[in-house]
């Protein structure tokens, strides 16, 4: 519990003081503000009414009997002349609860979640080109929310829809079968790379060109729906070729999955006639009659303005629909129809938590047993241009399973390059922030952004460390590549636009990913400086840390479980991307201002180096939650 424990101490000895006094609020507990003690409470302006006193007054009687009480980790209460009531800690007791909690494997785990199941998709990237820099804060938001939720006790199921038959698709096979685009792409390029970078983009542009194509087109897309078409089978090659690419980048950025779920098999599965007939027997939908409507199945909005068609009149279903019974499945709502076999490709390393991940794939042809990646609750981050088809699916499902925040839209805004990181990247963008487009061929991908990353890394590695043999350059260099692409995209609010700029990201200064890492890195180098590793074992003496920045970090460090908890209940990254910004603010403050080694006090020198220790385990923890890789050295 660590930091908590002492707010739990002062928020039960307060219950116990208002029992006494035969009344009730609900009153805040948090830690204070600098010059305020080290915890605060606001009881004494709530009971105000109630007793008919100031709160001052009142601040002052309830410190009064704070007193009488037995304390562990308060040291003393004290009426603050504007009503809060402050508490100092006892510092010795705080100190040893904190550092020696957090050298425990699970320092930071919560029980939110109790063992309850979770869905978290996310990615989704249509399978015909290269992932760009704007699908990788959806894949990173997602893949640390998924992160979070399993440090706080819940059973994650991570999904990655695959949109393998939609019209995106289409347009890549129209390339290949009837556009003479070759099959192999050019040496040394990817083969989603040259699928979106060629293929798509060329092909879109003939369009404009030969409107006959559009018969192709829409020809191919209802191949595509049928399955067991040639153009079917053949788009099952292309899309697969193209997903294995795109799992190698999100691999390569610390993102795993437990399965890849296929558009085709779920329009092949019958999931969308079941639901329809559920649908209509829960009357969740209404058969338009008159209107502009008619012989519509619509939802129903706030007004007939907003009613929105799910079939229309000759029987086809809209978008709106494709989205319905996959949540449905993804809820448990209906049996699943799908078996499960294991993707062609092992994903190459642990995923978060340092437990493997197996990765699976929907079927339809007989595999492993039902309901394998249902949970109770879904979690789908999707950009915010879909928030009103998400609101749609949302309500619906609340309805549903009769759970309003059973399915859950996490949205996000776009990314955007900076004018100085599009130049970079060789994009004129005329000294304006680079929207990207696939269909135009606007965008820079995600491949791209990580290796111009890493040869800067690369470079300034070596310079910092010219003994150093390459492949612990290349270790370095890659974990701070993957550290930039990923802080950047979670230390902004979801509802903000990032501007992504390659240069600012790679500081050693500021709110950047290298800054934490460096200091992670400084601790680790204090701990192999010292000749002997801090640790549990350690016989510590408490009592001697009681400098100002000493007591400040053990704060930052105790308050880890607290930014996991607020983290997970909010569904924010930020609050833990800010959290390692902060904790290592503590520990560089404490570098400056305190001297570890060389004391001539083993005692102190011991108590230090415990600190410096739970510091670089408590901030490895914290990053792991971010997918960003800690460091010892940089």
């Amino acid at each position: 519990m660590a930091f908590k424990s002492i707010i739990d101490e002062v928020r039960g000895n307060l219950e116990t003081i208002m029992a006494d006094l035969s009344v009730n609020v609900k009153f805040t507990v948090e830690p204070a503000k600098p010059g305020f003690g080290d915890v605060s409470s606001n009881v004494s302006f709530l009971l105000a009414r109630i007793l008919k006193r100031s709160p001052r007054d009142i601040a002052a009687m309830l410190s009064e009997r704070y007193g009488m009480l037995p304390c562990h980790l308060v040291s003393e209460s004290v009426a603050h002349p504007s009503g809060y009531i402050n508490f100092l800690a006892n510092w010795t007791r705080l100190s040893e609860l904190v550092l020696s909690e957090s050298h425990r494997n699970e320092f930071g785990c919560l029980r939110i979640g109790n063992g309850s199941t979770v869905v978290v998709e996310h990615t989704s990237v249509n399978p015909n080109k290269a992932l760009h820099i704007g699908h990788i804060r959806n894949i990173v938001i997602g893949d640390t929310i998924s992160r979070i939720l399993e440090k706080v006790g819940y059973c994650v199921n991570v999904l990655n829809y695959v949109d393998d038959s939609g019209l995106q698709v289409a347009d890549i096979i129209v390339g290949f079968r009837h556009l003479g685009f070759s099959l192999d792409p050019p040496e040394g390029k990817k083969f989603d790379h040259y699928c979106g970078d060629d293929v798509y983009v060329k092909t879109t542009q003939r369009y404009q060109d030969e409107p006959a194509l559009e018969e192709v087109r829409q020809d191919t897309l209802r191949d595509l729906e049928d399955g067991t078409s040639e153009t079917a089978k053949f788009a099952d090659e292309i899309t697969g070729r193209v997903l294995k690419n795109q799992l190698m980048t999100c691999w390569n950025l610390g993102v795993y999955y437990d399965c890849l779920n296929f558009e085709s098999h779920i329009i092949r599965s019958g999931l969308w006639g079941r639901v329809f007939a559920r649908l209509k027997e829960m009357s969740l939908i209404d058969l338009e009659d008159s209107g502009k409507n008619a012989g519509c199945w619509v939802i129903r909005g706030d007004s007939r303005e907003h009613d929105k068609i799910l079939v229309r009149s000759n029987g086809t279903a809209t978008y709106v629909a494709k989205d319905i019974p996959y949540a449905a499945w993804k809820l448990g709502l209906l049996d699943d129809p799908f078996s499960y076999e294991e993707y062609i490709k092992e994903q190459p390393a642990a995923g978060p938590g340092g437990v493997q991940r197996t990765l699976w794939q929907t079927n339809l042809d007989g595999g492993i047993g039902p309901s394998r990646f249902a949970g109770e609750k879904v979690i789908t981050v999707v950009d915010s241009r879909q928030a009103g088809l998400q609101r749609i699916v949302s309500s619906l499902m609340g309805r549903f399973k009769s759970v309003p925040d059973a399915y859950v839209h996490l949205g996000y805004e776009s990314v955007t390059l900076s004018p100085e990181t599009a130049g970079l990247l060789g994009l004129d963008t005329d000294g304006r922030q680079a929207q990207m487009s696939g269909r135009k061929g606007l965008y820079i991908s995600a491949d791209v952004v990580y290796e111009k990353i890493r040869e800067r890394a690369t470079d300034e590695t070596r310079k910092r460390n010219p003994n150093m043999d390459e492949a612990g350059i290349d270790r370095i260099a890659h974990a701070v590549s993957v550290g930039t692409i990923r802080y950047e995209m979670l230390k902004q609010d979801l509802d903000r636009i990032i501007a992504f700029d390659l240069t600012k990201s790679l500081s050693l200064e500021g709110d950047t990913a290298s800054y934490i890492q460096y200091t992670g890195a400084r601790a680790s180098r204090i701990l192999e400086r010292s000749g002997r590793r801090a640790t549990a074992g350690l016989d510590v003496d408490f009592g001697l840390l009681k400098e100002n920045t000493e007591m400040d970090l053990i704060r930052a460090i105790g308050m880890f479980d607290m930014y996991v908890g607020d983290a997970a209940r909010n569904l924010a990254p930020k609050v833990l991307a800010r959290y390692c910004h902060d904790l290592a603010v503590s520990f560089n403050s404490f570098y400056e201002k305190v001297k570890v080694l060389g004391l001539n006090n083993d005692p102190l020198e011991d108590a230090r180096l415990y600190l410096v220790e739970s510091f670089r385990a408590t901030l490895e923890k914290a990053l792991d939650l971010l997918g960003v890789p800690a460091l010892d050295r940089m």
